[in-house]
């Protein structure tokens, strides 16, 4: 498995106390530290990349606040902040989803995973949204359609909470299934379980507070694999948010570490069943640094067990 990161995703830095900051990435990193991955430098993402997703007057309205960040942080929307450093570390995360598509897609491996900050699923085309600036998984998505000629890409949302702007992404192509489980009522209010998308292309699971692992893990088997499975994708992404675990302070989904090596099993399962085992993962949320480590090291060794 290929692991693409960046040094740059470290440095940036929303204000002190804020939930989505650099020691989440860090605890993400030492808990792999020890996992032998084929590790890659995230590479900036290009413009034309990025564009298929946001167009490019949202990009260049971006580089003044960038600009302004020289000499303080600059508030994008209630919960999205832009530091001295995060310009490269933005471009450098959407990069990653693109390099380990182009990777993935080429045959040098058949999983990556984007070990990156800030996260995307959030992002909406037009703005900045829930941490997140440009939608990370989606372009990466888009680039797979486009770039490498694919008819059918699925992305699975596993975060608490559900990815809005992945799914107005997907809500106009059909070559894109989006496919989300995720706390309701809870920020930022979308994922409807009636939303269906293009030909039934979104599938949605809300689950309510305190659910647990039973509960999310009949949604799964129930309403998102069998859907994942009839659109047979020639690649699956996945939005890997751990912040559905018990511990996390920002949601209470209740799901236990296992769960999310469970739901890694099964994902590699309809991997192997339909595009010769391709999948690419990125990280999304998670908030208790100790449940997030240990989620997202459960998770990628299911993923790379036989």
């Amino acid at each position: 498995m290929l692991l693409f990161t960046h040094p740059s995703m470290l440095r940036h830095e929303p204000p002190p106390g804020h939930a989505e900051h650099p020691g989440r990435l860090q605890a993400v990193l030492d808990a792999l530290e020890e996992v032998a991955f084929d590790r890659r430098e995230a590479p900036m993402a290009d413009r034309d990349a990025i564009a298929r997703v946001h167009p490019r007057n949202y990009i260049d309205a971006l580089e003044p606040a960038f600009a302004e960040t020289s000499g303080a942080r600059v508030r994008l929307d209630p919960d999205t902040y832009i530091s001295s450093g995060s310009r490269e570390a933005i471009y450098r995360a959407a990069g990653a989803c693109v390099g380990a598509v182009d990777a993935v897609m080429s045959g040098e491996a058949d999983m990556a995973f984007c070990a990156v900050r800030p996260p995307g699923h959030h992002a909406e085309p037009i703005s900045p949204m829930g941490f997140c600036v440009f939608n990370n998984v989606a372009i990466g998505a888009l680039h797979a359609l486009e770039a490498h000629g694919l008819s059918r890409v699925a992305v699975v949302d596993f975060d608490v909470h559900h990815g809005n702007g992945t799914q107005t992404v997907a809500e106009g192509e059909p070559r894109l299934m989006f496919a989300s489980t995720h706390q309701a009522p809870l920020y930022p209010g979308t994922g409807a379980r009636n939303d269906t998308g293009v030909d039934g292309n979104v599938v949605n699971a809300p689950l309510p507070a305190g659910a647990g692992s039973s509960a999310w893990r009949r949604a799964m088997e129930e309403r998102v694999l069998p859907a994942l499975d009839a659109f047979a994708p020639e690649l699956i992404l996945v939005s890997a948010g751990f912040d559905a675990h018990k511990a996390d302070p920002l949601a209470q989904l209740e799901l236990e570490t296992e769960d999310f090596a469970w739901v890694g099993q099964r994902l590699k399962e309809l991997a192997l069943r339909h595009c010769k085992g391709k999948l690419v993962s990125t990280l999304e949320g998670g908030y208790d640094l100790a449940a997030l480590a240990g989620s997202a090291a459960a998770y990628l060794a299911a993923l790379q067990r036989d």
